[in-house]
């Protein structure tokens, strides 16, 4: 909780603070959520330029004082990891060491300077290709993957933490978790700061002052970048996303998880270019009491960067056209064959035989059909009722994934909802996607959780039309087609369903 506006002059550019030794130079932002204010400064001692972060409150504040030197004692431990992808802690400055702070400064968190550019610079112009977010993510990433393995938390879920290296990648160049950060919200701050490249949008509480905050759905949830900008990869916008969910089901959990897409869209993007270097700032320290304002040749290297990255991407952007054109394509992958019936069978208990399938009465039409997504990132949920128009000829399909589920999600499904409870004998899948793997499920509502959904019956479809002969169960509203495994292989997996045919019991 921020304690309100901080009080002390000393903390303006040309102040001088830690005992006489740092000179403030410029503002890199504050984090109120701890309280905390980002510096460059000189160090008179050694000449050079150190990165503050600086702790304010009120010293007659007990939990003032116990949440700076919690956050002195994390960023003490966090000295001796060493990552490119965060700066290093050279000291840390608190009333105990034996250094004289000024008033109203609880602490001190003294690291080396990262040379290069705000993140919020970057972005100041708008958002950044996908090939471009991920190249400057990954180093961020692995930086925070190690830190976790050691059991650490580096607090890198605030975007003026962050800075971009004269190379071309994201640096944790303030550290100082919070006192009460966990390895989950590294996670959520990668996640946001991917979904800070990809929208120009904060997806999480307390961002910096003047930066949009990201839109959310009905159910909260944050709306997907994909759905702002139709041209960010599923993939990368499913991750923003799901790294910022605390759901257990769908949710991303792990930096590794996160990484993992990370690779395999660099891998497929490698034409992507690394951003331009942009040339450290002048060092002449020149006071002033705004934050140092960008000159010509600095915004034109900005412009220069954005473009250069823009037209690396061309060939990706090529390659999602032909992927929209695939989108929108009303005909289905060719394929075709009999009718192939599979039976399912009920284990006998108490040495009892089966009872047997029910007897098939006739088809049953669904009032209404939708998409079944727990990542509340639903493919095409506007074509869901392709499956039940009684045309072959269109299809409802899923996105084309870069790796098999469970990777990104558990499934994705169609739920029907009928007008009043059915019980089913068999439902007929007509789909070109030979292989795609599904479970016939059956649930108390149409947003039940997947957890509470019973499986009667599974199957691995055909080319052309799969018979799936249902087992006993209670007569349902709601009948979900929950696909567990996807056609194709490689480095693409996506499937298609053309018709669903349920047929009532007698």
């Amino acid at each position: 909780m921020s304690s309100g506006p901080i009080q002390n002059t000393s903390l303006v550019p040309g102040g001088v603070i830690g005992d006489g030794r740092y000179r403030l130079l410029a503002s890199s932002g504050v984090d109120q959520r701890c309280d905390a204010q980002l510096w460059r400064a000189r160090d008179g001692q050694l000449n050079r330029d150190v990165a503050l972060t600086v702790l304010v409150g009120d010293p007659a504040d007990q939990q003032a004082l116990a949440r700076a030197k919690r956050t002195a004692e994390r960023a003490t431990h966090a000295a001796s990891f060493t990552h490119p992808g965060v700066s290093r802690v050279i000291d840390v400055l608190t009333p105990g060491t034996g250094v004289k702070l000024d008033e109203g400064i609880l602490g001190i968190v003294v690291a080396e300077w990262t040379q290069g550019t705000d993140l919020m610079d970057l972005i100041a112009e708008g958002p950044l290709p996908a090939g471009a977010a991920t190249r400057l993510l990954e180093p961020l990433g692995a930086a925070i993957e190690g830190a976790h393995h050691a059991g650490l938390v580096l607090g890198a879920d605030h975007p003026q933490r962050i800075r971009v290296t004269s190379d071309g990648r994201l640096r944790l160049a303030f550290p100082g978790p919070r006192p009460d950060a966990i390895a989950r919200d590294d996670v959520k701050g990668l996640g946001a700061i991917l979904y800070l490249l990809l929208t120009g949008r904060w997806a999480l509480p307390g961002g910096p002052e003047g930066v949009p905050v990201a839109p959310t759905g009905p159910d909260g949830s944050v709306v997907a970048p994909s759905t702002l900008h139709p041209y960010v990869p599923h993939e990368l916008s499913s991750v923003a996303v799901r790294s910022l969910e605390d759901t257990s089901v769908g949710g991303i959990r792990t930096s590794a998880a996160i990484l993992q897409v990370l690779d395999q869209i660099a891998e497929s993007e490698a034409q992507t270019a690394l951003i331009e270097p942009v040339h450290p700032e002048d060092d002449g320290a020149v006071w002033t009491t705004q934050r140092p304002q960008r000159g010509r040749d600095h915004k034109r290297k900005l412009w220069i960067s954005v473009a250069v990255l823009a037209a690396a991407t061309l060939a990706v952007i090529v390659w999602l056209g032909v992927q929209i054109v695939s989108f929108f394509s009303d005909e289905p992958t060719k394929g075709g064959g009999p009718t192939v019936v599979i039976g399912q069978t009920t284990p006998a208990t108490s040495g009892q035989p089966a009872p047997p399938a029910p007897t098939p009465a006739g088809p049953v039409q669904p009032a209404s059909i939708g998409v079944y997504d727990v990542t509340n990132q639903p493919d095409n949920a506007n074509r869901a009722n392709r499956a039940v128009d009684n045309n072959p000829a269109t299809v409802w399909q899923t996105e084309n994934y870069f790796q098999p589920f469970p990777a990104l999600k558990p499934g994705i499904g169609l739920m029907a909802s009928f007008a009043e409870p059915v019980k089913l004998a068999s439902v007929t899948i007509t789909s070109p996607s030979e292989g795609t793997v599904v479970e016939i499920r059956v649930a108390a509502a149409e947003n039940a959780p997947l957890e509470e959904t019973k499986v009667i019956a599974t199957a691995t479809l055909s080319p052309g039309q799969t018979q799936i002969q249902l087992g006993e169960h209670e007569a349902t509203q709601h009948v979900l087609v929950w696909v567990t495994k996807l056609a194709g292989g490689g480095r693409n997996h996506k499937s298609e369903i053309a018709e669903l045919l349920y047929t009532r019991a007698q």
